[in-house]
């Protein structure tokens, strides 16, 4: 089998810090989006966000790949502001999310509760090819 090609994290040349890697859209890119999350966390001084990040990413990835029919995804986490950390997901589907009330039998369809239970704030962007889903967290003020 050939070698598989390298993708690699990149900044973004937006002036905002920011890393984006695409991804093949399966269930397995969690692992390296929850790596890029810790990356970008750790290198931005922020690992008490960490955990939250990696959570809110496992879930829009997930979400990304049981829904969307992209064969690959973008993953990016960025800083919007002094005050924010934004994790997004990006894939070529351009049906929205919907935030359901799962029952406690049900075996899917928490997802996006709980990225609104952990984030401060978080929606989708509609892209001309598809969506990005976002979820934002908010630095605590360190005196």
């Amino acid at each position: 089998m050939p070698p598989q090609p390298a993708h690699r994290v990149r900044p973004t040349a937006t002036g905002r810090p920011a890393y984006s890697q695409t991804m093949p859209c399966e269930a397995a890119s969690a692992i390296g989006a929850r790596r890029l999350v810790r990356a970008a966390c750790g290198t931005w001084g922020l690992s008490d966000l960490t955990a939250s990040a990696e959570l809110i990413v496992s879930e829009l990835v997930a979400n990304a790949v049981v829904h969307s029919v992209s064969h690959c995804l973008r993953v990016t986490v960025s800083r919007p502001g002094s005050r924010w950390v934004r994790i997004a997901v990006i894939d070529k589907s351009r049906t929205l999310p919907v935030r359901r009330a799962a029952d406690a039998d049900d075996e899917s369809g928490r997802g996006l509760g709980i990225v609104e239970a952990v984030s401060d704030r978080w929606g989708t962007d509609r892209l001309p090819w598809g969506k990005r889903v976002w979820a934002e967290l908010r630095l605590e003020h360190k005196p």
